[in-house]
């Protein structure tokens, strides 16, 4: 249920549609729901830009199946992200509304159509194509934010000059989120180009002594560019909800 969802039917009860008595049942499980396994917040799409999103890593697909269920309950537009191919194969059998996009490995239902929220664009740039399984979990939550969004991939430090023939579409976008794997130099390269804020994502991408990401994450952090912000490794959905609060109307 979100804040127009709400109105509707306090609008409805104003009006005589519905009874007291109904719209108490309706807002019963406001603000959580104890599914036992879980809590469900029901109450997120109110005082949030989008509704809860469930993280699918390290989750029995039985448990899965159960917040699925109540959230269906509640939202028209539901995401899950992180879901390994093996879970979903079974997961789309029992809820056919899903779709499920195995290289970004998220799990969407979107029932309800979703405005433009967005004042301009956000860019995703990434450094290589192995980057990119972060990049569509950060385009499928701008999507489900209302934030338009394009994707520029691949144009990393190794051959600076792919970047630098996309120079105007770096600077047309209002928001940027940066993502690269390896020594993670690229948000520091963009962030010296432009003049809006940088969300940098560090990814697992590397060899040996990229650390499974803490490589880009200290590059990162220690960037000598001003405007560039950090999320966690992979955190593909960290950046586009921060991207898509500083990016809204």
């Amino acid at each position: 249920m979100n804040r127009d969802d709400l109105k509707n039917i306090l609008d409805e009860l104003q009006r005589g549609e519905r009874k007291v008595d109904e719209v108490v049942d309706l807002l019963d499980h406001m603000p959580f729901r104890d599914l036992g396994i879980a809590h469900l917040d029901t109450h997120r799409s109110l005082r949030s830009i989008m509704g809860e999103v469930v993280f699918a890593l390290g989750k029995e697909i039985s448990d899965i199946e159960v917040i699925l269920h109540g959230l269906l309950e509640h939202e028209d537009n539901i995401l899950v992200t992180r879901l390994e191919a093996c879970k979903a194969e079974v997961l789309q059998t029992k809820f056919p509304q899903f779709e499920y996009h195995a290289a970004g490995q998220y799990f969407v239902k979107i029932g309800q159509e979703i405005s433009n929220q967005g004042r301009g664009s956000v860019l995703l740039v990434t450094a290589g194509t192995s980057d990119l399984r972060v990049a569509y979990e950060a385009e499928i939550t701008l999507k489900m934010m209302g934030q338009r969004c394009e994707k520029l991939v691949d144009v990393g430090v190794a051959g600076i000059h792919r970047l630098l023939a996309y120079r105007e579409k770096l600077m047309a976008a209002e928001v940027l989120i940066v993502i690269a794997g390896m020594e993670g130099a690229l948000p520091s390269v963009v962030a010296g180009m432009v003049d809006k804020p940088v969300i940098a994502v560090p990814t697992s991408v590397g060899y040996g002594a990229a650390f499974g990401g803490v490589a880009a994450l200290l590059g990162m952090l220690n960037s000598c560019a001003g405007g560039v912000g950090v999320v966690n490794i992979d955190n593909g959905f960290g950046a586009a909800y921060l991207a898509g609060l500083i990016n809204r109307k």
